[in-house]
Order: structure tokens, then C-alpha cells, then sequence
């Protein structure tokens, strides 16, 4: 019996190792469809037809190579909400992304938010007065250039955080080119739709999107998340709020363009928008 559930659990591992090599070589292979957006700014996309983690999965990423013209922001209700296409309407707007978490009845971020070092919205803590899952990590924005930054355990930590603006948000998923430990509670075990942001070493940075709860995208887990940011070659990586209010825009002088499939209208399209508190935006200087 004993050597039947090593066997078991040999050939179980051995095949979890097979599928998870299979999933590396198709994002490492995958034929992107890409389309320039800005100078220095790049559209990709691919829909992973039942061929990335055993299911189906479209993912679009807004890579962005870092230059003197281009200075990313955030942007935020401090007790409203509004659509990413609201948040995009300035005329010096390239790209949007939702942000972090907030309040869907009375809005407003329900983590730490800080603009041009004014404190906008403090984290709310769980009934035990502790941290949640997402406020343990933060996006910095400093003259322009953006930065992923992780709790050190200490009360207060955000106000000690040299950024001009700063975004709480989370979990963490990757730091120096090494995925951080998810803890296995539901939220990161589950599928649903994502938005993340990720720094590459390359001095190139991703906004990126899995779209999910349709039958042509299932949603990732967190673990498949993080998996996918190390196959795309991420140093820091960073989950956002995701979900209804998974949303990538991209714009250029012809139009505004939300290119993902927002689910919050239960369709596969673009319009499902969810109005949210807070995005991450990259402008022209």
C-alpha cells in the first residue's frame, strides 16, 4: 500500500512538473498580437485557447518602456467612484488600470492612498485591528517612475514610504525575481479576473489584465498569476483590486479604448465597466 502511494504521488508530481513546463514554453511562445499605442508604449494580447493552466485564458498587457516623456500617476475619488474611462478624459492620458481596493457602496479607497503627500484615504483595518491581505505591499510613484514597495511588519509603514504618491494595495507577488508566499485563503486560491502591475529589470513596466468569468476566460488564481509575471520576466510584481473591476484603457488621438472584457456586465465585451476609486494612469510630460 505504502509503495502504491509513493507511486501516486511520484506520478502526481511528475505530471503537476510536465504541465507546469508545458505552460512556460506557450506564454514564452506565444504569438502576441501587439499594436503601438504611444512612442515607447506597446499593446499585447493573446487569448490562450484551453492551453495555459488547463483552461482558457486572454490576457492583455500595456508595456511600457521607460522614458523622459512618459510619467505615470495616480488618480483617485476620495469618497466617490467613477469608470476608468471617466479617470482617462485628460488629454495627456496614454494608459489606465484600475487601482486598489475600495468602498462599492460609498467609495473611496479602503486602503492607504497618498497624493502629492497628502494622506487621502487610510487603510481599514479588519475587526482585530490588523492589516488585511492587500495592505500589505504598495505601488510608489516618484517623478514619474513607478516602484513597488513591501510592508516591513511596523505600524504606520505607509507614511514612512519616501514616494510622493502611494498606492496600498496587494498581495505582493513577486520581489527580486522570487514569488513571495501567498497564504491560501480563498481569495488568492480562487479564479477570477486580475489586474496587476509588474517592473521588469529591463527598464520596462506591465499593466496587465486576465480577463475571466466567461467560458473563453476562466480567471486566475493568484499562484497562476505570479507564474505568469516570472514566464514574462518580472523582478516586482503586485496584484491589484480585480474581479468586476479588472479594467485596462488604452488612448491615442482617434479614441479611447477599454481593451480587456470587463465582466461586470456578464457579457464578453468591452463595456462592463464597474466603477471604481482609484487607477493607476501614464501621461505624456
Amino acid at each position: 500500500m505504502k509503495r502504491f502511494l509513493l507511486s501516486v504521488l511520484f506520478l502526481l508530481s511528475a505530471t503537476l512538473i510536465t504541465l507546469a513546463q508545458s505552460d512556460s514554453i506557450n506564454v514564452v511562445k506565444a504569438k502576441w498580437e501587439v499594436s503601438k499605442v504611444s512612442r515607447g508604449v506597446k499593446l499585447k494580447q493573446y487569448w490562450f485557447n484551453n492551453s495555459l493552466f488547463n483552461s482558457s485564458q486572454h490576457v492583455s498587457i500595456v508595456e511600457i518602456k521607460r522614458r523622459a516623456r512618459h510619467a505615470f500617476d495616480l488618480a483617485y475619488e476620495e469618497k466617490s467612484l467613477k469608470s476608468v474611462t471617466e479617470f482617462a478624459a485628460s488629454d495627456d492620458v496614454i494608459a489606465v488600470i484600475n487601482g486598489t481596493f475600495f468602498d462599492i457602496k460609498n467609495g473611496g479607497s479602503v486602503d492607504f492612498i497618498k497624493s502629492d503627500g497628502k494622506v487621502i484615504n487610510e487603510n481599514r483595518l479588519s475587526e482585530t485591528k490588523k492589516r488585511t491581505f492587500h495592505q500589505k505591499s504598495a505601488v510608489a510613484f516618484n517623478e514619474g517612475k513607478i516602484s513597488i514597495e513591501k510592508w516591513n511588519g511596523q505600524d504606520g509603514w505607509e507614511q514612512k514610504v519616501k514616494a510622493e504618491d502611494l498606492m496600498v494595495t496587494g498581495p505582493l507577488l513577486i520581489v527580486d525575481s522570487k514569488p513571495e508566499k501567498l497564504d491560501s485563503i480563498s481569495f488568492n486560491t480562487s479564479r477570477h479576473p486580475r489586474s496587476a502591475v509588474a517592473v521588469l529589470k529591463n527598464k520596462r513596466v506591465l499593466l496587465l489584465t486576465v480577463d475571466g468569468r466567461n467560458e473563453k476566460s476562466a480567471g486566475m488564481n493568484l499562484i497562476e498569476l505570479s507564474k505568469l509575471l516570472t514566464w514574462l520576466k518580472a523582478s516586482d510584481g503586485i496584484n491589484l483590486d480585480g474581479g468586476g473591476s479588472t479594467t485596462l484603457l488604452i488612448k491615442d488621438k482617434a479614441k479611447t479604448e477599454v481593451v480587456n472584457y470587463p465582466s461586470d456586465n456578464k457579457k464578453w465585451d468591452h463595456q462592463g465597466e464597474r466603477k471604481v476609486a482609484n487607477v493607476i494612469l501614464l501621461r505624456k510630460k
